[in-house]
């Protein structure tokens, strides 16, 4: 998942720099709600992991 918010990122600055700003605010966009979805699933990993242990 995180993979897939890197590529949007890439793909939303190379939009910017060739000025399409509707597709590179779109690509940022979707980066960052991919980017949460990542952060929650992995505090969520590392929370299982840490009460599997006890």
């Amino acid at each position: 998942m995180l993979h897939y918010a890197v590529v949007f990122l890439i793909i939303a600055l190379i939009a910017a720099v060739f000025g399409f700003g509707g597709i590179a605010a779109s690509a940022v966009g979707i980066a960052k709600v991919l980017f949460f979805i990542f952060a929650v699933l992995a505090i969520a990993g590392f929370i299982a992991s840490l009460l599997r242990r006890s």
